[in-house]
């Protein structure tokens, strides 16, 4: 591993990433695919097609913003800036469910697959009647995927060696309390017990066997779905996205350069105001080094998806020496920006840790308050 290494933290955070030599602002740390990966299922329901093992979206930039806009005369400048090669697209030959490429296609029959083909027009199937019911627990905005719980469980199952596959998806960090805090991930709460029961019940239709049955007990199902939680990182692909970076890369004149950004605006306001946050193919997967890299709410590092699909890259923001923890942001951009309070709060829900980074331990004189706008979002979190 080059220029980083996970090794044990000095505090109670377990592992973490550090550097090993120095990266400059800009400089890519290390690329990874993910263990598993899997699009979420409000997502998929809303038409964003994507290869089903790597989430490529499966559409041109034109026909994405056509669909988004509900415009479908929209014709986008430039269109040939931005290669899509959609001639390798193929189908498992039994369920027809859409890959980018046959690499796709075999690495997901492999991993997973194999085990979780099934007829998708068949309401009734056990994988149709799990979706529906996370579904029904779970409206947008979506944090995670109850299938990639299933995808975890069909690799162990499909693994050469299963029990060497279930020790790595241990590796994780899977507490479903901190124990020093006294916190519980806001998916295992008390109110959650009966949809957790429902889930596991259904999970265990889906898929069963001698290697995964620890993980099919309520204490063992809590720790997967804590597991996922805790280690999923968001992943957002868009074909929308990838042709503005390609178009800004052109060259052209001032003038046409402000009519480019003038034009990119509108598209976006005409999206927005048809399809409002539901603008990229997205989903969660498991990264093994990306995972290590804990929390800090002025990070060092970010997680981007330039290539289209599931595989992360960890770029610096800012110099990092060699012996630095490398930290990213577990909030998003939003969220970063509010108080301290509100952002300990997020992270205590959803990750089981108070954030005492640098810039939380700067601001604990602060009043612990929230906002206006915070406050309004407590009040929709109470109504769900």
């Amino acid at each position: 591993m080059e220029g980083f290494e996970v090794r044990t933290s000095n505090t109670k955070k377990g592992k973490a990433l550090f550097a090993t030599k120095k990266f400059d602002q800009g400089d890519i740390i290390l690329e990874e695919e993910p263990l598993v990966s899997c699009q979420f299922a409000w997502n998929a329901a809303y038409k964003y097609l994507a290869c089903d093992y790597c989430m490529r979206p499966l559409e041109t930039p034109e026909q994405n913003v056509r669909r988004l806009s509900c415009k479908p005369d929209i014709v986008l400048p430039h269109s040939d800036c931005f290669e899509t090669n959609f001639e390798a697209i193929t189908s498992c030959d039994q369920c027809g469910i859409l890959y980018c490429a046959q690499e796709c296609k075999q690495k997901a029959f492999v991993a997973f697959h194999r085990l979780l083909c099934h007829d998708s027009s068949n309401a009734q199937h056990p994988i149709a009647v799990l979706l529906e019911a996370w579904k029904q627990m779970h409206y947008p905005p979506e944090s995670t995927s109850i299938m990639l719980l299933v995808r975890i469980l069909a690799f162990i199952e499909q693994s050469a060696d299963p029990s060497a596959a279930a020790a790595t998806f241990k590796q994780f960090c899977h507490r479903t309390v901190n124990e020093d805090a006294e916190l519980v991930h806001k998916l295992l709460g008390e109110q959650f017990v009966d949809q957790l029961n429902t889930l596991r019940e259904l999970t265990a239709n889906v898929i069963s066997g001698d290697h995964v049955q620890e993980f099919l007990t309520p204490e063992g199902f809590c720790t997967l779905m804590a597991l996922v939680g805790t280690n999923g990182q968001g992943i957002g692909t868009s074909p929308l996205a990838m042709w503005v970076n390609a178009v800004l890369e052109l060259t052209m004149s001032d003038d046409e350069r402000q009519q480019l950004d003038l034009f990119i605006d509108k598209l976006y306001q005409y999206v927005e105001e048809e399809s409002g946050t539901f603008l990229n193919t997205e989903g969660s997967g498991l990264f093994q080094l990306q995972s290590a890299c804990n929390h800090s709410c002025a990070p060092n590092a970010e997680s981007t998806f330039p290539h289209g699909n599931h595989k992360v890259q960890l770029k610096a923001l800012k110099p990092i020496m060699p012996g630095d923890e490398i930290c990213i942001s577990y909030l998003d951009e939003c969220a970063l920006q509010r108080s301290r309070h509100s952002r300990q709060k997020e992270l205590a829900q959803n990750y089981l840790f108070v954030c005492w980074c640098e810039r939380c331990s700067s601001q604990a004189s602060q009043p612990d308050c929230t906002s206006e706008e915070e406050m309004s979002d407590d009040d929709v979190d109470a109504d769900d």
